[in-house]
C-alpha cells in the first residue's frame, strides 16, 4: 500500500527510478514532506525584463531577462574533441546580441529564425558587440505567462533544477490538504508571521518579492525557534545537579605564574569560582581580545575542578592550538601533581587507547583535544568541567554534545570575537558573561591598514625592514594552490550561478583573483632571496605543519606564508607584521583572529589587509577592521553583514543539504526576529519542558532532527 500526502516516498513519483531516488536521498529528500522543506538557495528575478541597449545593463555584471527574436538560424561547430559551440544572433527593438551555447547542439533543433524567447543571463559588451553566453532560454508567448521569480535549488549528483522543481511541485500538491501550523495564533499575531502553509508555498513559488519576504521571515522564525528550543532544552537538563566546587583558593596555581593577573583577569576568575561553587551548573562565556589572557582564567577553573578529584575537558578547533595549550598547561598542572593528556585525530590507535582508558579509569585529570573529544568512545569517570576555546569555531550543539557526556557539568566557553548580546540569547540562553577588557602590560594596539595591489613593492620593502629589525612576518592567503577553470567550464559555472541574490541574501560581488599560499611563497622566496620563506597549510600532514610552526616560533623563518590554519593557536612574540591577501575573502571574525597573531611582544605591530575588491560589502568589512579593534563592535558588524551562521552551527551544519537545514537562520540579520523566536521557544518550553504535548509534536520532531544531524556531523 502506498503512503499518502507528505509521507509519500519520492520513489513513488513519476519518473523517479531507483537511481534518481538514491540521488534525492543523498541530499536528504526521501518523502514529499522532505521535498517541500528543501529550500531554494537563491532566486532568479526573470520577470524584470530589460532591453539590450538599456543604459548600464551590459556593465552592471548582473543577470537580466531579455525578450529577443532569433535573427538567423543557429550555427553549430566543433572546435575540438568534446567541445561544441552553438551561435546565433537575436534582437529586440533596441539592438542585437550574439548568443553562444557550449555543448548543447540539440538547441539547434528548437531555435529557428523568427522564434521569440525569454533569455536570462549576464549581458557583456565586447568590442561594440553585445554578447550573452549560455543564458537560460524559455519560449515566449504573449498568452502564456512565464514565472517571474524562479527558485534555484542546491543540486546533488545526477539532479537538475528542472527535476528538483518538478518533485517539489508534485510534493506541494500531495501535501496540500494536510494541517501544517504548529505555532500558537498569539505568536503569529505578535510577530506578524504568515501561516506556515502560505510560507512553504511561497518560498517555492513566490508571487512577488513581498510574498517571498513574508515566507522567508516565517521560515526563518521556525528555524530560529527550533535552534533556541534545542539549546534551551539542553540547558534545562543540565540546570541542576552539578557538583559544587567549594574550595576557591587559587594560591597554589597563581604562585607558579611568572606574572600577576590583570584586574580584569582577577575579576573574571572570581566570577568563575563563584559559579563553580554552586550546585547549579556554571554556564559562562569569557570574552576578550586575542592575547588578553583568557587561557589562565580557564586554567584556574580547571585547577578548581581537578583539585577536588574531578575531571576537566578543554576542546579546541585545531591540533595546533591543542598542542599549544598542552605545552602551556601540562607543566603548570603537572607541577601540582595533576595529569594532563592530549587527544587529537592524529594519535596512533595505541595512543588513543591509552588516553581513553585513562579517562574512563580516572587516571587522567585534564584532557585537551579537538572534535575527537565528541566521539562515542570518549567516556569520562567524573567529568565536572567543560571548557571550549575559540567558541566561534564550534556549533552550539557541538558544545552541548561534549557537556552531555556527564549528567551535569560546569561549562566555560571562551571567545576572542564575542557574539552580540542579542545573538547570545539564542546561542547560550541564560548565560553569564565575564569580559576581559584590558590587555596585559606591554601589549600594544596593532595598527591596521587597507591597501591594494599598487602597494606591492612597498610591502616587500616593509617585510625586509621588519626582518632587519629581528621581527617576523605572517602572510595569509585564501587558498592553498592556484586553480584555473577552462573557459568552457567557467561559462558553464556562470550559467549555473546566474542568480540574483538580492531577493534572498546579499548580492554577489566581483572577486579579484585569489592569492595561493604555495605559489606566492615561491614568488616571495625569489623576490626576497636574503630572507627565509616557508609555507604551511591545512593539507599538510600534522607533523609537517608542526615542524614548520616550531621553526617559525624559534625564529628560523622570517616570512611564513599560510592559509587560515594559523588563525588560532600560534604565539610568536617576535612576529610583528600580518599581511592578509585577498582580505575581502575573509569574514570579520577571521580577520580579527588573524590580526591577533601579531602584537604579542613589546614591539610595534602592524596588520595590512590587501584587497582590490570594489564591492560595498567587502569595503564595509575592511573599513570596520581599520577603524576598531573592539571585539564586541566587530561581532555586531559581522552579524549585521552576514547573519549568525557560524555562531549557530558549524559550517557543515549550516551548509548541509536536506530538509530543515539551517539555511535561513544562518543568514538572518534581524536581531528582533532572533529575540522573538527565542522568547517563543522558551514560552513553549515553560509550559511543556519535554515537548510532550500533541500540539508540540512538530517542534519535538524538528528539535530531534536538528540534534541528530549535529551528532552525525561529527561521527
Amino acid at each position: 500500500m502506498k503512503n499518502e500526502g507528505s509521507n509519500t516516498r519520492i520513489s513513488e513519483l513519476r519518473g523517479i527510478g531507483p537511481a534518481r531516488a538514491k540521488a534525492f536521498a543523498d541530499i536528504g529528500i526521501e518523502t514529499a514532506g522532505d521535498a517541500i522543506r528543501y529550500l531554494p538557495r537563491a532566486y532568479q528575478d526573470r520577470g524584470d525584463v530589460r532591453t539590450l541597449r538599456e543604459p548600464g545593463v551590459a556593465a552592471d555584471g548582473l543577470p537580466h531577462s531579455f525578450i529577443l527574436t532569433v535573427a538567423a538560424e543557429p550555427v553549430a561547430r566543433t572546435v575540438r574533441r568534446g567541445m561544441n559551440i552553438l551561435k546565433f544572433r537575436a534582437f529586440d527593438e533596441s539592438g542585437t546580441a550574439e548568443i553562444t551555447y557550449f555543448n548543447q547542439p540539440y538547441l539547434k533543433n528548437t531555435i529557428h529564425t523568427g522564434d521569440t524567447f525569454r533569455f536570462f543571463g549576464k549581458l557583456r559588451l565586447e568590442k561594440s558587440t553585445l554578447k550573452l553566453t549560455s543564458p537560460i532560454i524559455e519560449r515566449w508567448q504573449e498568452d502564456v505567462p512565464l514565472r517571474g521569480i524562479v527558485p534555484v535549488y542546491p543540486l546533488g549528483a545526477g539532479l537538475t533544477q528542472k527535476i528538483i522543481s518538478r518533485v517539489v511541485t508534485e510534493s506541494l500538491a500531495l501535501s496540500a490538504a494536510e494541517p501544517m501550523e504548529y505555532l500558537p495564533d498569539a505568536v503569529l499575531r505578535e510577530n506578524g508571521l504568515a501561516a506556515e502553509r502560505f510560507a512553504i508555498e511561497n518560498i517555492h513559488n513566490p508571487q512577488s518579492p513581498g510574498t517571498l519576504a513574508s515566507a522567508k521571515k516565517r521560515l526563518t522564525f521556525d528555524e530560529l525557534t527550533t535552534i533556541a528550543a534545542a539549546i534551551s532544552e539542553a540547558g534545562r537538563v543540565r540546570r541542576t545537579g552539578a557538583v559544587p566546587i567549594g574550595n576557591a583558593d587559587l594560591s597554589p596555581l597563581l604562585s607558579r605564574l611568572p606574572y600577576e593577573l590583570t584586574g580584569a583577569q582577577a575579576r573574571s576568575v572570581s566570577e568563575i569560582a563563584a559559579d563553580m561553587g554552586k550546585d547549579a551548573p556554571m554556564n559562562r562565556i569569557l570574552t576578550g581580545d586575542v592575547g588578553s589572557g583568557k587561557t589562565i582564567c580557564a586554567a584556574a577553573a580547571i585547577f578548581l575542578a581537578v583539585r577536588e578529584g574531578h575531571q576537566a575537558a578543554l576542546m579546541v578547533p585545531t591540533e595546533i592550538l591543542a598542542n599549544q595549550h598542552f605545552r602551556e598547561l601540562e607543566p603548570l598542572l603537572g607541577g601540582l601533581g595533576y595529569r594532563t593528556a592530549l587527544l587529537t585525530g592524529t594519535l596512533t590507535t595505541a595512543q588513543k587507547r591509552t588516553v581513553l582508558s585513562g579517562l574512563a579509569n580516572a587516571e587522567i585529570d585534564l584532557v585537551i583535544g579537538t572534535h575527537a573529544l565528541l566521539t562515542e568512545s570518549v567516556v569520562f569517570s567524573d567529568l565536572a568541567l567543560v571548557v571550549t576555546d575559540e567558541q566561534h569555531r564550534f556549533g552550539v550543539l557541538q558544545r552541548a554534545a561534549l557537556a552531555d557526556k556527564a549528567k551535569s557539568v560546569h561549562t566555560l566557553v571562551m571567545s576572542a570575537t564575542p557574539i552580540p548580546r542579542t545573538l547570545s540569547l539564542i546561542a547560550y540562553g541564560d548565560l553569564s558573561l565575564s569580559r576581559i577588557d584590558e590587555m596585559p602590560p606591554g601589549r600594544q594596539k596593532v595598527d591596521t591598514f587597507v591597501v591594494d595591489e599598487t602597494y606591492r613593492p612597498r610591502l616587500l620593502t616593509f617585510i625586509q625592514k621588519q626582518a632587519s629589525e629581528g621581527h617576523q612576518t605572517y602572510i595569509v592567503c585564501p587558498s592553498v594552490e592556484e586553480t584555473k577553470l577552462p573557459a568552457k567550464k567557467k561559462a558553464e559555472e556562470d550559467a549555473e550561478e546566474m542568480t540574483n541574490l538580492s531577493l534572498f541574501a546579499l548580492p554577489e560581488e566581483e572577486q579579484p583573483p585569489l592569492k595561493a599560499a604555495v605559489t606566492y611563497a615561491a614568488e616571495l622566496a625569489d623576490a626576497l632571496p636574503d630572507l627565509s620563506v616557508a609555507f604551511v597549510h591545512g593539507k599538510m600532514k600534522s607533523a609537517e605543519k608542526d615542524g614548520v610552526m616550531r621553526r617559525f616560533a624559534a625564529g628560523e623563518i622570517d616570512v611564513l606564508v599560510s592559509t587560515t590554519v594559523i588563525e588560532v593557536g600560534v604565539n610568536v612574540p617576535s612576529a610583528t607584521l600580518m599581511i592578509v591577501e585577498n582580505a575581502e575573502r575573509f569574514g570579520l571574525s577571521q580577520l580579527h583572529q588573524l590580526r591577533g597573531r601579531v602584537g604579542r611582544g613589546d614591539a610595534k605591530s602592524y596588520c595590512i589587509l590587501v584587497s582590490d575588491a570594489k564591492g560595498e560589502t567587502a569595503r564595509r568589512r575592511l573599513d570596520t577592521m581599520k577603524k576598531t579593534s573592539d571585539g564586541f563592535k566587530i561581532a555586531e558588524e559581522d552579524l549585521a553583514i552576514r547573519g549568525p551562521g557560524d555562531f549557530l552551527a558549524s559550517g557543515s551544519e549550516v551548509r548541509q543539504s536536506g530538509a530543515a537545514a539551517l539555511n535561513l537562520a544562518a543568514t538572518c540579520t534581524d536581531p528582533a526576529l532572533i529575540e522573538a523566536a527565542t522568547t517563543a521557544a522558551r514560552t513553549i518550553l515553560d509550559s511543556d519542558p519535554t515537548l510532550a504535548l500533541p500540539e508540540h509534536a512538530t517542534l519535538r520532531e524538528r528539535v530531534d532532527r536538528l540534534r541528530l544531524r549535529s551528532a552525525n556531523t561529527e561521527n
